[in-house]
């Protein structure tokens, strides 16, 4: 019987505690990606992305479980967001200003030939309205600082407010790349109390000043 990997517990990238900022190396990972702009919770562009990647990840999945024998479940949806003024982001949270990327973790087994394909298989039928945008692509983020945010995306402010002005300064650190989501719940079955999301903030060292 072919075990089946769950990336969320053997992958120490997934693993973040509500209340504890930790500091984690994350290694160069391949991802599904999709490009969007606007609110989340209207804009017709972020369902169509998640449309997109899901029928994708599948057809990997299974094709590396028939060819090679390597099962694992699909990870959970992750998301870089960004504003051209980030205090649309994390104060002001004017979401119709927000740019993000929806992204699929994929093994590291899983080659471009087997990404055509599974694109391919997925247009086969009914084609996602956005599944030409979808493409394969490895994020390098290295050294994060992250944690567990339990509750509404609409609270998590306060959550970043800590993270960005406390927390990475108090460790000699600047951030040094995209604000990263990982969404440990499904939101579109969990309640917004209850959803689980691992918040990440790529940082570099301080340097200390001239002279």
């Amino acid at each position: 019987m072919t075990t089946k990997i769950d990336f969320k517990k053997t992958l120490d990238a997934y693993q973040a505690q509500r209340g504890r900022f930790r500091v984690v190396d994350v290694p160069d990972m391949r991802y599904l990606m999709i490009d969007g702009h606007g609110d989340p919770n209207t804009s017709p562009a972020f369902g169509r992305a998640v449309e997109a990647l899901y029928p994708v990840a599948y057809k990997l999945k299974f094709a590396s479980k028939r060819d090679l024998g390597r099962d694992y479940v699909v990870p959970p949806l992750e998301g870089l967001w960004w504003a051209e003024e980030m205090a649309s982001f994390t104060s002001a949270r004017d979401k119709s200003r927000w740019d993000w990327t929806l992204m699929l973790m994929v093994p590291d087994w899983i080659d471009r030939a087997m990404f055509v394909t599974a694109v391919e298989q997925a247009g086969a039928r009914s084609q996602p309205a956005r599944l030409v945008d979808v493409r394969l692509e490895t994020l390098s983020e290295g050294r994060c600082v992250q944690t567990l945010h339990v509750g509404s995306f609409d609270d998590e402010a306060g959550v970043l407010a800590q993270l960005h002005h406390e927390v990475i300064p108090e460790h000699g650190f600047r951030m040094a790349g995209t604000h990263h989501e990982i969404y440990l719940s499904d939101f579109r079955r969990v309640a917004p109390a209850r959803q689980r999301t691992i918040l990440r903030q790529p940082v570099t060292v301080e340097a200390a000043p001239a002279g």
